[in-house]
């Protein structure tokens, strides 16, 4: 293959790169934040032992753990605005879609984490007169959080790798920038071997660092 990487600039980078790498920056972070709290609420929710709580949480995450999230963005993005009568852009339907998929993910996450805090912690709660949600707010969640902070980034991690679906309803995320440069530069090959080589460094790299935090925790522990 003829590879040709002459078109790298700071030109290249700054008009088709940054804007779509701050909205893959900014769709995961909104989408960690949003699913964490949403998928804590989850957690608690099948955790309750109600199951008028239990029933409906359990069937919105074994469901969205069943579906392909590339499905449920196209999906949104397609039927939402028949339903509401006026669209709402690609951007703010993969803002809501990853929330809403992602909850389903640390929803898991957190229960796991919940579960693994020694439930002689919620009795001695309760022996001090805590009430269930006083214990899981000041006790049994910090320790929790803790516990599962590297699985918790981990799963950030692939969260940025799937910002990439964005494309497939055209938003302009990461991987847009390097299509879109391709395209412009007649080096649609180099542009897509580029995408790959940023998005291995990236996520290489914050899985070392995901590694050197969960050794320290290891020691803390």
């Amino acid at each position: 293959m003829n590879l040709d990487f002459s078109f790298l600039s700071w030109a290249f980078v700054s008009s088709f790169l940054l804007q779509g790498f701050y909205f893959s920056v900014m769709l995961t972070v909104v989408a960690t934040v949003g699913g964490i709290i949403f998928g804590t609420l989850l957690a608690l929710m099948r955790l309750s032992g109600k199951k008028w709580l239990d029933v409906p949480a359990a069937i919105y995450v074994n469901g969205m753990r069943s579906i392909p999230l590339v499905m449920v963005i196209l999906w949104f993005f397609l039927l939402v605005p028949n339903i509401i009568g006026r669209p709402i852009g690609p951007e703010y339907s993969a803002i809501i879609t990853f929330v809403a998929f992602e909850a389903a993910y640390f929803s898991e996450i957190m229960r796991a984490g919940i579960q693994s805090i020694p439930r002689g912690q919620v009795n001695a709660g309760k022996a001090v007169g805590m009430t269930y949600s006083q214990s899981m707010k000041l006790v049994i969640l910090p320790q929790a959080f803790r516990n599962m902070l590297p699985v918790l980034l981990t799963q950030t991690i692939i969260l940025f790798q799937d910002t990439s679906l964005v494309y497939a309803i055209g938003a302009y995320d990461l991987f847009k920038g390097f299509d879109t440069a391709g395209k412009n530069y007649g080096r649609p090959e180099e542009a897509y071997l580029l995408a790959a080589a940023t998005y291995f460094v990236l996520c290489y790299s914050l899985s070392w660092l995901v590694k050197r935090l969960h050794k320290k925790i290891a020691i803390i522990r």
